[in-house]
C-alpha cells in the first residue's frame, strides 16, 4: 500500500460509524457516553485542540503529511500475518495484524504522529503525556524528538519499575519522565498527574494516548488509529477473498481495539471481541471495566468505570500495565450497550500462557497486553474453524523480565 492509498482511505475515516451511532462532530457523543467533564480552566485549552483537529482532520495537506510519515517513518502498512502453527494448535484460522513491527514497537506511534502534527500546527512548545506500559510514552518521546519539541511523560511508580526498559528509552529520547506514587501508582494515577500538570499549564499540549478522556481525545485517537482496521480489512480480503468471522483485540483504554474494530464496524457479519485484563480472577482486583463496571463520569468523560457500591473508583489490577486502568473508551461503552461488540475477562495466567505459546509456536514475542487477545482466541474459538483477525498491538521485549 503506498502513501496515496493510505491518504485516500484516511480521508473517509470520520464517516465510518455504526448505522445507529450518532457521532456529533463537536461534542464527541457516543450514545449516552463521551462528552467533556472538566474544570473551567481546561475548557479553552480543549476547545483549541478540538478546533485544530476539526480543521485539519479533513485537510488534504494534513492528511498527506500524516500518511507520508506513516509510510516513511512508521513503516506502514503493517503486515497481516497468517499464523499457521498457532492456527493448527487452536483449530481456527488466525491472522495477526502486526502492529508490533511499527517503529517503537506498538500501535501507539500512529496516534502520536497524528497528534504531534496537530500540536505543530497549533504552535505548542511543550508536549505532555501519560503512560502505563511505557509504549505510549516511548512513542510520544519519539515524535517529540523528531520535531524538536520539549516532552514530559507521567508514569506511575509501579509501572515505571515493572517497565524500566521503556523508562530508559524515553529518557534516551530526551523526555523528562515524572513518576507518581499516589494511589495505586499505575496508569490511572499517571493520567491524574498529567491532568494536574495540564490544569497548571494549559498552554502545553496534552498528547493523550488512549481513547479515553474528554472530547476531542476519543474522536481524535479513534481517527488516527483507524488506519489499523482499514489496512486489516483490505489485507484479509486480499489474502482469503472474504471478510473474517471475527476481529479480536485487547482492551485497556481502548485505542488498539477501536483501531482494528473500525475497519469492520459496518460489517455485521464480523464479530468484534475485546479481551480485558482479568487480573487474578476471583482472587483479587481486575481491570475488566466493561465486564464488571458501571456507567459514570471518570477523568473527563462518561463511560464505564470500576466503582464500589458508593460510586468510588476501585483500584484495578492486571499483569499488563497497559490494561491496568479502571476506565474505558466511551465508544467501547456504547459498542457494549448496543451489543455490536462483546468484551471478555482474561486472567493473568491465561495471558501468560498465550504469551509463551505464541513465542514458542510462531517466533513472535507479543506484548503481555496483546497476549490477552491471543488468550481470548484460545479460550473462545478453540476448534471453531473460524477466521480471526487479531490485533497484535505491541511487541513483548518490555515484558520478558517480568514474565
Amino acid at each position: 500500500m503506498n502513501t496515496k492509498t493510505i491518504t485516500q482511505e484516511i480521508t473517509g475515516i470520520n464517516t465510518v460509524t455504526l448505522p445507529n451511532i450518532k457521532m456529533l462532530k463537536y461534542n464527541g457523543i457516543y450514545g449516552e457516553y463521551g462528552g467533556s467533564y472538566v474544570p473551567p480552566v481546561l475548557e479553552p485549552a480543549l476547545k483549541k485542540v478540538a478546533l485544530l483537529f476539526d480543521t485539519y482532520s479533513s485537510d488534504p495537506d494534513f492528511i498527506h503529511e500524516f500518511s507520508s510519515h506513516l509510510v516513511q517513518y512508521t513503516g506502514r502498512p503493517s503486515p497481516l500475518y497468517y499464523a499457521s502453527r498457532l492456527s493448527r494448535h487452536t483449530g481456527a484460522e488466525i491472522y495477526l495484524k502486526r502492529e508490533d513491527l511499527n517503529h517503537t514497537g506498538s500501535h501507539k506511534i500512529n496516534n502520536t504522529i497524528g497528534q504531534i502534527l496537530i500540536a505543530k500546527r497549533g504552535g505548542y512548545k511543550e508536549i505532555i503525556a501519560e503512560t502505563g506500559a511505557g509504549q505510549h510514552g516511548v512513542a510520544t518521546a519519539t515524535v517529540a524528538a523528531m520535531f524538536g519539541i520539549k516532552c514530559k511523560v507521567f508514569m506511575g511508580a509501579i509501572d515505571a519499575e515493572r517497565q524500566h526498559l521503556n523508562v530508559h528509552r524515553m529518557k534516551l529520547l530526551g523526555a523528562d519522565v515524572v513518576t507518581t506514587s499516589i494511589g495505586t501508582a499505575t496508569l490511572k494515577d499517571a493520567v491524574d498527574a498529567a491532568l494536574v500538570y495540564f490544569i497548571e499549564h494549559p498552554e502545553a499540549y496534552y498528547l493523550l494516548g488512549s481513547q479515553v478522556g474528554p472530547d476531542p481525545y476519543p474522536r481524535m485517537v479513534g481517527y488516527f488509529q483507524s488506519v489499523i482496521g482499514y489496512e486489516a480489512r483490505q489485507q484479509i480480503i486480499e489474502q482469503t477473498g472474504k471478510l473474517p468471522d471475527a476481529a479480536l483485540a485487547c482492551v485497556g483504554g481502548g485505542s488498539n481495539a477501536i483501531g482494528i474494530f473500525s475497519g469492520f464496524l459496518d460489517d455485521n457479519s464480523v464479530e468484534l471481541h475485546g479481551a480485558e485484563g482479568g487480573g487474578q480472577g476471583f482472587l483479587g482486583n481486575t481491570a475488566a471495566t466493561l465486564s464488571l463496571g458501571k456507567p459514570g463520569v471518570f477523568q473527563g468523560t462518561k463511560s464505564y468505570c470500576l466503582v464500589d457500591e458508593k460510586g468510588e473508583v476501585l483500584p484495578s489490577h492486571s499483569i499488563a500495565a497497559g490494561l491496568d486502568y479502571p476506565g474505558i473508551s466511551p465508544q467501547h461503552s456504547y459498542l457494549k450497550d448496543c451489543k455490536r461488540a462483546k468484551y471478555h475477562i482474561i486472567t493473568d495466567n491465561e495471558a501468560v500462557e498465550a504469551y509463551r505459546l505464541l513465542s514458542a509456536l510462531e517466533g513472535i514475542i507479543p506484548a503481555i497486553e496483546s497476549s490477552h487477545a491471543i488468550a481470548l482466541a484460545l479460550k473462545s474459538f478453540r476448534n471453531s474453524g473460524k477466521t480471526l483477525v487479531i490485533n497484535l498491538s505491541g511487541r513483548g521485549d518490555k515484558d520478558v523480565d517480568r514474565i
